[in-house]
């Protein structure tokens, strides 16, 4: 088989990179095993080898849905995985999460597998990034996930001590989108990039940031801020 034939094969244009195989995605499992040690975090029999079939499926998924731009084993990897799960030991003993924003599940199912006793529930308005979920929780028996297809505004649910997202918005547009849908004394969580000061500088009067820590993540060569808003 030619070069041009293969990348045909594997759903790419010339000089375009080609898609992770699920062979490649596993062969990622010792990778993940490392990072789940720089985290020092121990997750549950069973979970690391699920944390990579979500991976497989996201990525078979993406061929024909394009759920993620990233496409690469290490990407994925790095990106969706362990980006996720350098946030798991700040949240401290959360028993109800909402991801808001969710796209292909990150980080809610993510952190569904990790923390099984967590129940995690993921908010995104796009059909098919939903209905990859739902294929998700079903392969992977996530019963402590639930899914909405809606935007966050219009979502009435139980009030929950965390609401995180990630790359959703900017902080204030996040407050206003999912603030009601924490609980008191909960807090909303940014996932961001570089430090958010000018976004931080538009803030409402009526939410105020309580705490702000920078994330080194596994094989990521960027930065990672973890922001907590508060309600006045």
């Amino acid at each position: 088989m030619n070069a041009r034939a293969a990348q045909a094969r594997r759903g790419s244009a010339p000089g375009a990179r080609a898609d992770a195989t699920p062979e490649d995605l596993r062969a990622q499992s010792g990778q993940l095993v490392a990072g789940l040690a720089e985290l020092g975090l121990v997750l549950p029999d069973g979970a690391p080898a699920a944390l990579i079939e979500y991976l497989v499926l996201l990525a078979k998924w993406n061929r024909t849905y394009n759920l993620t731009a990233l496409r690469t084993a290490g990407e994925m990897l790095t990106h969706h995985l362990l980006d996720a799960l350098a946030v798991l030991p700040h949240l401290g003993q959360v028993q109800r999460l909402v991801d808001v924003g969710s796209g292909a599940g990150v980080p809610a199912i993510p952190f569904a597998i990790a923390r099984p006793e967590l129940q995690v529930l993921s908010i995104d308005p796009v059909d098919k990034k939903i209905a990859f979920q739902r294929q998700a929780r079903m392969e992977l028996r996530l019963d402590n996930l639930e899914l909405y297809c809606a935007r966050a505004e219009s979502v009435a649910a139980p009030g929950a001590q965390i609401v995180i997202a990630r790359a959703f918005a900017e902080l204030a547009d996040f407050a206003a989108a999912a603030g009601h849908l924490v609980a008191p004394g909960g807090a909303l969580l940014a996932m961001k990039g570089v430090y958010p000061q000018h976004e931080i500088e538009r803030l409402p009067d009526s939410w105020r940031v309580e705490r702000s820590l920078r994330l080194e993540v596994p094989g990521l060569d960027a930065e990672r801020h973890l922001i907590w808003l508060r309600k006045h």
